[in-house]
């Protein structure tokens, strides 16, 4: 029972919500347009609950290894780190993952597509292997990106356009531009996720010389540039619900802007890490909350 409980600690079950905010959009506006499928939809749930999974473990075993989890570490204890899952244990979960990732990936390919469309099922099938390779080098080998820095570009690509605008493409097989915005402010929270994490850790990432953007910025830097994530996501979901008003209804996401404001005034007055430790769930939540509430305005 408590290696069963180690295991779901290194899943960290809190970032799920976020990584399936695109999916959901995209389905939103997949049914919005008439293209919905809702074994697509679970699959792609699926997928992209598979694919954080296994960037938690990986992130796990890559700063593990590397030393970069240590007593220095503001955040929750990591499952390498204490001890209580080996790095041999760990990298046999990788593979296995890895290979659920890909079973699942060729499975929603077919479903999307069937027989017909040949090239879109390649370009996916490379996607998904993209997503792979992202998912586990952010902090694994020794070119891993999420210490050069690189982890908010990756972010933004694939928790915003791959996520939003894939997952769209899926149901109707087409590019849309209604789906453009809504990729952009996602991608720019998820950002400001990963920012909140690295402002964290920001000493400890210092002393392991993982160089991440909030380490390259400093502390106060950093704050500006998470506001300026967050501010601008709040920014381009009004104007995407101003350019494609259809009803009241598309206003609802603005509930979401009430945990979102608060979260600002939590950060501006932020000091020590502890205080942005704090806020990663909120932030996740939120982001999660105005993906839904986007979505659904456009159902109603």
């Amino acid at each position: 029972m408590e290696r069963l409980k180690s295991w779901f600690s290194a899943f960290r079950l809190r970032t799920l919500p976020l990584s399936i905010s695109g999916i959901v959009i995209g389905a939103c506006f997949a049914v919005y347009n008439g293209f919905f499928s809702s074994l697509v939809f679970i699959l792609a749930l699926l997928v992209t609950l598979s694919l954080q999974i296994l960037s938690n473990l990986a992130n796990d075993y890559g700063d593990g290894i590397k030393g970069t989890d240590n007593e220095n570490r503001v955040g929750p204890m990591r499952a390498v780190q204490s001890g209580k899952i080996t790095p041999e244990q760990m990298f046999e979960a990788l593979k296995i993952n890895v290979l659920i990732v890909i079973f699942l990936t060729i499975l929603l390919i077919y479903t999307a597509f069937g027989h017909g469309y040949f090239l879109y099922s390649l370009f996916f099938l490379g996607l998904g292997g993209l997503s792979v390779y992202a998912a586990m080098k952010y902090t694994m080998g020794d070119s891993a990106y999420g210490y050069r820095g690189l982890g908010d570009v990756f972010v933004l690509v694939f928790f915003g356009f791959v996520s939003v605008v894939g997952s769209y493409f899926l149901f109707s097989k087409q590019l849309d531009h209604i789906v453009v915005l809504p990729s952009i402010a996602v991608g720019l929270l998820s950002v400001g996720v990963l920012n909140l994490n690295n402002m964290r850790d920001i000493e400890s990432d210092k002393l392991s010389n993982k160089i991440t953007t909030a380490v390259k910025l400093g502390k106060e830097k950093s704050k500006k540039y998470h506001l300026f994530l967050v501010i601008s996501a709040m920014i381009v979901g009004v104007v995407f619900a101003i350019l494609y008003y259809t009803s009241f209804w598309n206003f609802l996401f603005f509930i979401s802007y009430i945990p979102l404001a608060i979260h600002i005034k939590k950060i501006i007055s932020a000091q020590v890490s502890s205080d942005f430790d704090s806020q990663l769930k909120v932030l996740a939540l939120s982001t999660f909350l105005f993906s839904l509430l986007l979505g659904i305005g456009y159902i109603l």
